[in-house]
């Protein structure tokens, strides 16, 4: 998909916000909300995405809505590392298909990162669903 064109109101990250799919939460406002990546790259890969505006992108977003996505991207980075004790926190946003980016609805990926673990492809393969629920319980523990 380009980075032009129209909100799909029926993408998952949609329904997850309206409550018509499951997802692992971790925490969530009025704003925001984060929740555990089904197809992870690592043990506590997770997502944090706006619940109140449609932009598909970073080109769509409000600067508004953008630095408080950053802000609780950075929460929960500080909640993974106190969590999983990782070497590394891995930030990424991807734009467009070409970029990477497969769900429509601007989110920012936070992916810990272990020294000589190689990181794993997006969507090769569904996490367990009760580690999801127990990872997103002990991370959420830690969001300040």
């Amino acid at each position: 998909m380009s980075l032009t064109g129209g909100y799909d109101r029926n993408n998952v990250f949609a329904l997850i916000i309206r409550g018509e799919l499951p997802c692992h939460r971790v925490h969530e406002d009025r704003k925001f909300l984060a929740f555990m990546d089904r197809f992870p790259q690592s043990r506590g890969h997770l997502l944090v995405i706006p619940k109140l505006s449609d932009a598909r992108n970073i080109l769509e977003i409000d600067s508004d809505n953008l630095a408080g996505l950053f802000s609780m991207a950075q929460r929960l980075a500080r909640a993974v590392n106190e969590a999983l004790k990782p070497d590394g926190v891995q930030i990424l946003q991807m734009n467009g298909t070409a970029a990477g980016q497969t769900v429509f609805h601007i989110h920012i990926h936070v992916v810990p990162r272990w020294a000589g673990v190689e990181l794993g492809f997006h969507r090769a393969k569904e996490a367990d669903d009760a580690e999801l629920g127990d990872l997103a319980k002990l991370i959420a523990t830690h969001v300040r």
